[in-house]
């Protein structure tokens, strides 16, 4: 039966008011499917912040009003921006905040790393924001409008030259009232092996005694400690090629190290073992470990070619677990090779025969797995190499170039920050933000948010350029 003139004007005008709504209420009041949820794709917003002249700071999403939206805190040298999930700023200050551009010359958190840490310390019901400054001091912000509540400078330890990365953590079950503070040797090539934990409110006490602390953490080169709950215990361990319980006792340390650690991710790889196991890439032997709390499952290469950089993912629904992308380390014509669960070798391409032709021959970088399509499967997300350059959607299998975004990313960050548990690309282009949307209807849009996911919150937290 075909549709009257007058029908159609009804649906159009409801499509409208839904669509309004869905932009002005959060999901939690209106209970209303957004498909969008941004009038514009990509949805820009522009911000007061110098633009980009190097790659350090980078961004995290959290929801800093309590209005059940994900709003964005970019980080610059000199500059902390903090807008709502509509764009509005909410502040932006100058500050000396610890970015750095290289881990291993300037310390930590190296590239893209944001550097900066968000959530409700005092279970008061309200965001704060907390970062670390040159000098050393944490600093802890009222997440609503940008102002200092308190400072603290715990001390460091002999052979550092200051506390450079930071992550907040639950270590004692009493919610995110800990912290971990990081910092490398101040001489030679740098290394996280300075470790600390501290209660929050012990801190802001004045009480600088550490809960615990190690000098010998078996850290990443270029990328600070991430933490996560991997036992499902409610606490977080923290995590690089070693596991250190939430009361300081190491749990496990990669033996045979040859050489250093590229990047650390988590994932519940193989899903018949209890709890999340950790996958790290090592440069040296080139090997990718899989370990967990307990021991090392399997270590494996691929030609002896250095792996350094990955994503873990379910990249393949017909095969039991994640599966481990490796992008490989060629400076062009990059060759990406993908193993299962198990450490086999399941696919394996040069990516210049995969991607359009005037994408860059020196491939891609800052790659994340992405929940786009709104099934079960997972992609990869990444961008042009070397350059402030374009944005894709990639198969990770295949190597096919799913979507492609013409851009000028200098950083992106993947998350799911529309509300239907998809995972949207947040680009920062000079001084905007430029997010982008599956536009299609959702096949699963009652499914759970990411969010819920104690690790996906963890990893979307602390990350950088070779650990997103």
């Amino acid at each position: 039966m075909a549709t009257s003139p007058l029908l159609k004007s009804f649906i159009k005008c409801i499509s409208i008011i839904t669509g309004v709504l869905s932009i002005l209420l959060p999901e939690r009041c209106t209970g209303i499917s957004k498909i969008p949820p941004y009038p514009q794709n990509p949805y820009i917003i522009k911000m007061e912040i110098p633009i980009p002249k190097d790659s350090a700071g980078g961004l995290i999403v959290a929801d800093i009003d309590k209005d059940g939206r994900m709003d964005y805190l970019v980080t610059l040298k000199g500059y902390i921006a903090c807008y709502n999930w509509s764009g509005e700023k909410m502040w932006t200050k100058q500050a000396d905040i610890q970015v750095s551009t290289s881990s291993e010359s300037e310390g930590l958190p190296g590239h893209h790393g944001p550097g900066i840490q968000a959530g409700d310390i005092d279970e008061d019901g309200k965001v704060e924001v907390l970062y670390l400054t040159q000098d050393g001091y944490l600093n802890v912000l009222n997440g609503s409008d940008g102002n200092l509540e308190w400072r603290a400078n715990p001390g460091i330890p002999e052979g550092a030259e200051k506390w450079e990365h930071l992550a907040l953590v639950n270590l004692r079950g009493k919610g995110d009232r800990d912290i971990v503070l990081q910092a490398t040797n101040k001489d030679g090539y740098r290394m996280g092996r300075f470790v600390y934990a501290f209660s929050l409110d012990a801190l802001k006490d004045g009480n600088f005694e550490p809960l615990w602390k190690t000098n010998d953490f078996l850290a990443c080169a270029h990328n600070g400690c991430r933490v996560a709950d991997l036992n499902g215990d409610g606490k977080d361990e923290i995590i690089s090629g070693c596991i250190i319980a939430p009361d300081g006792k190491e749990l496990y340390r990669i033996p045979d190290l040859d050489g250093h650690l590229d990047s650390v991710f988590m994932g519940d790889v193989c899903p018949e073992l209890p709890g999340i196991e950790v996958v790290t890439l090592e440069e040296g032997a080139n090997r990718v470990f899989l370990f967990n709390t307990n021991s090392k499952i399997w270590s494996n290469d691929y030609l002896k070619q250095e792996p350094q950089n990955a994503a873990v993912g379910n990249f393949d629904l017909n095969r039991n677990g994640l599966e481990i992308w490796c992008r490989s380390r060629y400076d062009t014509n990059q060759k990406p090779w993908v193993f299962d669960s198990e450490g086999n070798v399941i696919a394996h391409y040069e990516l210049s025969e995969k991607a359009p032709e005037d994408w860059t021959e020196k491939g891609i970088e800052v790659i994340y797995p992405i929940y786009w399509e709104g099934s079960d499967r997972q992609l990869i997300c990444a961008k042009e190499r070397h350059e402030s350059g374009d944005v894709a959607v990639i198969d990770p299998i295949t190597g096919e170039f799913i979507v492609r975004f013409p851009e000028k990313a200098d950083r992106i960050y993947v998350a799911d920050v529309a509300g239907d548990w998809r995972e949207e690309i947040v680009v920062l282009a000079g001084n905007e933000l430029h997010i982008y949307q599956n536009e299609n209807p959702n096949p699963n849009p009652k499914k759970e948010r990411l969010w819920k996911s104690q690790v996906y919150r963890r990893m979307k937290m602390v990350h950088n350029y070779y650990s997103p």
